[in-house]
């Protein structure tokens, strides 16, 4: 495997899966790209949601998942690592769902945000022991998948209790 580079405009506009997998470049940010690349996702998030009734919502996030395996793959072999730092095409997908299954309102947005961005650094069990042995595209998308399930039992019981 080659040394991990550090991307640049170059790479992200390389190729397309880099682009998606960069998170529109957000995932190039100097400290705390996975931060930056869930705050990304707010204005996709927003549109999205502006533009689509819930079910084709997630259907459009079942479909950005599996693409992201393949988009992840390609980007994170380009880059010498399969989960770089700068790969956050997992933390957009994820967010967006937790967002998605969320009563709306920007409480929520902002709740969802902090309790994803909390599971998706602690890493839990499971979420570290599959970010540990899966180093693939699917390893990337799935760890975030499973901060996303996190997440959504927290604020669901919190809904629940409110």
């Amino acid at each position: 495997m080659a040394a991990a580079l550090r991307p640049d405009v170059r790479f992200l506009f390389a190729r397309p899966a880099h682009f998606l997998a960069l998170g529109f470049g957000s995932g190039m940010a100097p400290w705390a790209p996975g931060t930056f690349g869930t705050l990304a996702a707010l204005p996709l998030y927003l549109l999205l949601h502006a533009l689509l009734a819930p079910l084709p919502l997630l259907a459009l996030l079942a479909v950005s998942f599996v693409l992201g395996i393949r988009w992840c793959q390609v980007a994170g072999r380009a880059l010498g690592v399969a989960d770089h730092g700068a790969i956050v095409w997992d933390e957009i997908v994820a967010v967006c769902l937790v967002w998605t299954l969320l009563p709306q309102g920007w409480l929520w947005l902002l709740l969802g945000f902090i309790v994803f961005r909390a599971f998706d650094i602690l890493k839990p069990w499971p979420i570290r022991y599959f970010d540990a042995r899966l180093k693939n595209g699917f390893g990337v998308m799935f760890d975030d998948l499973l901060a996303a399930g996190y997440s959504l039992l927290l604020l669901k019981g919190l809904q629940w209790l409110a």
